[in-house]
């Protein structure tokens, strides 16, 4: 149940991002790649973070079964950088489904 909502629920996001034209077809450069700021937030726009790093990565951890995060939240992140886009509502909340669903205590 945990890895097959989480891989759901990332399939989810990324169809959000394409529908919304927020989906890149190029990556970010290897220094924006390579930014350790929350979410790379000086180098690349929130849904690149969301397209090329958290994705990819949770999208890895799910296919090894690995141990997933347990207390996340990109929601408010989500929120603070899309406030203005309403249109962004149905992505906002896939997101914070998928925080809560994380944060949930096993």
């Amino acid at each position: 149940m945990l890895y097959q909502f989480t891989q759901k629920q990332l399939a989810l996001i990324a169809q959000e991002l394409k529908s919304q034209a927020l989906w890149a077809d190029e990556p970010p450069s290897t220094q924006a790649m390579a930014d350790p700021t929350p979410f790379a937030c000086e180098s690349m726009p929130f849904e690149h973070w969301l397209q090329f790093i958290f994705i990819l990565k949770m999208s890895v951890l799910v296919a090894q079964r690995a141990p997933l995060p347990t207390n996340i939240a990109l929601a408010p992140m989500a929120e603070y950088v899309w406030q203005h886009r309403i249109e962004l509502k149905m992505l906002i909340n896939l997101i914070n489904q998928l925080d809560e669903f994380l944060s949930e205590p096993r």
